[in-house]
This record gives C-alpha cells, sequence and structure tokens, in this order.
C-alpha cells in the first residue's frame, strides 16, 4: 500500500504481540461457532450482525498489522534538512544525528524516530508520525470488537431464546461455560486496557502531546487531521488506504 515495511527485533514484542493474536483468534473463532451462527440459523438474529462482526475483526487485524510493520517515521543517517528549516533541529546525543525537534530517540529499537509517541510492545513498533493513525484505528476497534463479542455473550445466557439445535458431540457445546468463561475474562481486561490506552491517545492528541513531549493546544480538527493525513473525517476509520501528509507549515506544525 505504499509503505516501507519495518520489522523490530524484539523477542519482548514478539511475545506481546502473538498474544494479541491469539485473543484476536480465539475471540474470531469462538464468538461465531457458540453464538452467532447458531443463533442465527434458528433465526433469532438477523445475518448483518455476523457480517458486521466479521468486519470489525478484518479491519482490527488490518489495523494491527499494519501498525507493526509500517516505518513509524525512522530518521536516516543522513536526513536532508530543507534550507531555512536548520533551527528547528537539533543533534540526537544518542546516536549524534541530526533529527527535528519533535523527533525522539528509542532506545529499544535503536534509532530516531519523528515524532515519536512512544514504544508500543503490543504491536512490536515504536508509534511515530507514520504509524499513529494506524495506532489509534487499532485501539478504536479492538474496543469495538471487543464490546460487540461482550454484549453478544451476555445476550446469548440472558436475552436471547435458548437453543434448540445442541451437538453435545461438538468440544465448545460441552465445554461452553468454561471456555465462554475465558472470553469473558479477556475481553473485559483488553476492554478496560485498551479504553486507558485510548483515553489517553485522544487526550494528548486534542492537547497536541505525547508521553514525550507536550504542546500548546491546537483545533482538535486539525491535529487529528495531520495525525490521519486527510481532513475527511470518514477516511480517518479506513486502515486499508495510504496516509499522505498534510501540507502545512513546518514551523506551524511544530510549534504552533
Amino acid at each position: 500500500m505504499g509503505l516501507r515495511i519495518h520489522f523490530v527485533v524484539d523477542p519482548h514484542g514478539w511475545c506481546c504481540m502473538g498474544l494479541i493474536v491469539f485473543v484476536w483468534l480465539y475471540n474470531i473463532v469462538i464468538i461465531p461457532k457458540i453464538v452467532l451462527f447458531p443463533h442465527y440459523e434458528e433465526g433469532h438474529i438477523p445475518g448483518i450482525l455476523i457480517i458486521i462482526f466479521y468486519g470489525i475483526a478484518i479491519f482490527c487485524l488490518v489495523a494491527l498489522v499494519r501498525a507493526s510493520i509500517t516505518d513509524p517515521g525512522r530518521l536516516p543517517e543522513n536526513p536532508k534538512i530543507p534550507h531555512g528549516e536548520r533551527e528547528f533541529w537539533e543533534l540526537c546525543n544518542k546516536c549524534n544525528l541530526m533529527r527535528p525537534k519533535r523527533s525522539h530517540h528509542c532506545s529499544r529499537c535503536g534509532h530516531c524516530v519523528r515524532r515519536m509517541d512512544h514504544h508500543c510492545p503490543w504491536i512490536n513498533n515504536c508509534v511515530g508520525e507514520d504509524n499513529h493513525w494506524l495506532f489509534l484505528q487499532l485501539c478504536f476497534y479492538t474496543e469495538l470488537l471487543t464490546c460487540y463479542a461482550l454484549m453478544f455473550s451476555f445476550c446469548h445466557y440472558y436475552y436471547f431464546l435458548p437453543l434448540k439445535k445442541r451437538n453435545l458431540d461438538l468440544f465448545v457445546v460441552r465445554h461452553e461455560l468454561a471456555i465462554m468463561r475465558l472470553a469473558a475474562f479477556m475481553g473485559i481486561t483488553m476492554l478496560v486496557g485498551i479504553t486507558g490506552l485510548f483515553y489517553t491517545q485522544l487526550i494528548g492528541i486534542i492537547t497536541v502531546s505525547t508521553f514525550l513531549i507536550s504542546r500548546p493546544r491546537k483545533p482538535w480538527q486539525q491535529t487529528f487531521s495531520e495525525v490521519f493525513g486527510t481532513r475527511w473525517k470518514i477516511l480517518w476509520f479506513i486502515p486499508f488506504r495510504q496516509r499522505q501528509p498534510l501540507r502545512v507549515p513546518y514551523h506551524f506544525a511544530n510549534h504552533v
């Protein structure tokens, strides 16, 4: 999709990302197998709900993969500094390379990243200028998918009519209660964690700050447009597109 592939060699990050993929796979298999498809076959829910579930799951996975492998904004060893903007650059005291003032050196990755927010082990990558928008989409769709799964788990036991056709020979049917309890535990844990992270990210963008740098406040529409690379708000929710940086003056983008 026009993005540079970027891999971070970090076993800890691989384990964290593997755990996220496991939770995603667990819920994408269990919830439809136990709840969605049986209730759809007996006419308790419309098929559009299953399509929405898988649609959210696909958007979530695409955002996860792209946030993980997209170059977050790694600075080259010999960056070309535009004429007239040298005063907005500084020397990194760790890698001894020139960088824009809103960049930060990641000790885990070993290089500087433009507009770095933080290094996230859950995507095994830094969150910087070129993948921050994907990280926000990942938080949003993970929270949406988790709420969706927890809602159907609750309705399965307390709202939907009891299932008439149940194949007790299937493992997931015989151990349904234990499997659903595990899914609910993972879902609630994921929801609590991702809600706090997503809230922190949104507040940081609205106030034009990151975990590392704080700046004076700008209009929220402008800051979100700069992060997502477009002023079309509908495109803020699409993880399949290619981000194009907005054409704003360097001084305005970094100091206003």
